[in-house]
């Protein structure tokens, strides 16, 4: 299927919050490759720039949400005003999603915004290095629409100080992986978040690498052995669940 397939006009919308141009318009890129959606169909709000504009769920297909250097469970002297602003709104539109359960997927920092909407544990128990790890699909995950086309186990890229350690029970749990339990999950009917990257190819992440390589994910010397870790096995499958979403979902 192609976009111009699809039915319905209404855009998706990217909600990012990343600083640097060079990452932030490379994940727009990869969003627009993955999904399959020309430009006009994916509207991105680069949230870091300025306050979340008004949405109306009714004149949007769904909902995308970028990684981001944010941490969820940092403390609030920690935060800086903008992502304290950004919470904010996450959280406002997220107390409408949720309720009318719209279609949203948060990758990555999706799942501290969403997990944190649902009172989940979130710290740094299940921190991954920036690396390759295999996924594996909940039995719950294996039949849920949004996983059709994914094998039972999967390569995919991470990077994250912070994870769920604690799902509430309002929450499916999707998919795990050996070192973070909570790699996928879903509330109701609609709502995802994925720890995981699915909008990641390899040169995706080297840019990342690179952009954030004084942010804390890994050491000063480490640059090398990073570069490694993620070009040591092929990533392939986890961009399906963009196109699957956007197939799903667009109107």
């Amino acid at each position: 299927m192609t976009w111009t397939d699809l039915p319905g006009d209404r855009p998706f919308v990217l909600l990012a919050t990343r600083a640097q141009d060079g990452p932030a318009d490379e994940e727009y890129a990869l969003f627009l490759r993955f999904t399959g959606l020309p430009p006009e169909r994916l509207r991105r709000v680069r949230l870091e720039r300025e306050a979340m504009p008004a949405l109306d769920l009714d004149e949007v297909s769904g909902i995308l949400v970028g990684g981001s250097p944010f941490n969820a469970s940092d403390s609030r002297e920690k935060k800086s005003a903008v992502q304290l602003r950004v919470e904010a709104e996450m959280a406002a539109l997220l107390d409408e999603v949720v309720a009318r359960d719209a279609p949203f997927l948060g990758a990555c920092y999706g799942v501290g915004t969403l997990g944190t909407h649902l009172g989940a544990t979130i710290d740094g128990t299940h921190a991954e290095p920036i690396s390759v790890v295999e996924v594996t699909l909940t039995p719950e995950g294996r039949v849920d629409p949004l996983a059709t086309g994914l094998p039972p186990s999967f390569a995919a890229f991470v990077g994250h100080k912070e994870a769920i350690s604690s799902l509430p029970s309002a929450a499916t749990l999707l998919a795990s992986s050996p070192t973070c339990p909570v790699q996928m999950f879903r509330v109701g009917r609609n709502v995802y978040a994925t720890q995981f990257h699915p909008e990641l190819d390899v040169d995706g992440i080297v840019t990342r690498i690179h952009a954030y390589a004084a942010f804390g994910y890994f050491a000063p010397d480490e640059l090398d052995l990073t570069l490694t870790a993620v070009r040591r096995t092929p990533v392939d499958a986890p961009s399906r669940i963009l196109r699957t979403f956007v197939e799903r979902y667009a109107r």
